[in-house]
């Protein structure tokens, strides 16, 4: 495996974590068949993933959660409902 420097990998994504699965994403795609963005002699295609993260062709985008499709936390139900007194 080529040796990529793991300190430029990290300024691109932020975080280990989102380094993992960004490229464990993109290498899928690789070997389900999409063209790789960059012209590299490695033939995996985890290398061939993690060069395109480090050349920034591939990026790490974030979802903002709608407000009306985010999950709520437990007892949010009772909650939400109107509260009526019984006497």
């Amino acid at each position: 495996m080529a040796q990529v420097p793991i300190e430029e990998l990290l300024k691109r994504c932020g975080s280990i974590y989102r380094l993992v699965i960004l490229a464990s994403k993109r290498a899928k795609e690789i070997a389900e068949g999409s063209p790789p963005l960059v012209e590299v002699q490695q033939k995996k295609v985890t290398s061939v993933a993690l060069e395109e993260i480090l050349q920034g062709k591939v990026l790490y985008k974030t979802e903002a959660p709608d407000e009306g499709s985010a999950k709520k936390g437990r007892g949010a139900k009772a909650k939400d409902k109107k509260r009526t007194s019984v006497k």
